[in-house]
């Protein structure tokens, strides 16, 4: 128990702790993008809804085709946002499985960097748009990043 409490004393626990609480932020500001573009380009609920189902408050076929509007900049942050969800939950679980492995703290902390790095890059080109693949590097950066602190909770796992 005293090893447990030591790992998370440690330094490589304390940038992970900062890192993950970055990108944490960061995801959840993309809720806050998605409302800001909602409201300034005057898609909001209940006026529109994205699932048809949603739209039995419409008395009239095309007065429930209305209901049904999208923005392409909302779906666009909201698709940032979605893709946020699914890497950074990753990151936070594995960094954090990661950080209890006892590794380098300059091993550790290039880590760290490059996913935050690698998301931040991933918005801008996301909400931009930049072109491709400047998008397609940035996940593949962060999600490389993942799958080498994973490797090394399962190398360290297995030589236990």
């Amino acid at each position: 128990m005293a090893e447990v409490v030591n790992m998370i004393d440690s330094e490589v626990f304390l940038a992970f702790s900062t890192y993950a609480t970055i990108v944490i932020l960061k995801m959840m500001l993309m809720s806050l993008i998605t409302a800001y573009f909602r409201f300034t380009r005057k898609v909001k609920f209940p006026s529109a809804f994205a699932n048809p189902e949603d739209t039995g408050l419409g008395k009239s076929a095309e007065e429930k085709k209305k209901m049904l509007r999208t923005d392409a900049d909302v779906e666009r942050a909201r698709r940032c946002h979605q893709n946020d969800l699914e890497n950074v939950l990753p990151f936070v679980l594995i960094g954090l499985l990661y950080s209890l492995t006892g590794p380098d703290l300059h091993s550790a902390l290039l880590y760290f960097r490059v996913f935050v790095g690698s998301r931040f890059l991933h918005t801008v080109a996301y909400l931009a748009p930049l072109p491709q693949p400047s998008r397609a590097l940035s996940w593949m950066v962060g999600m490389g990043v993942t799958f080498a602190m994973a490797y090394r909770v399962l190398t360290t796992a297995l030589h236990l």
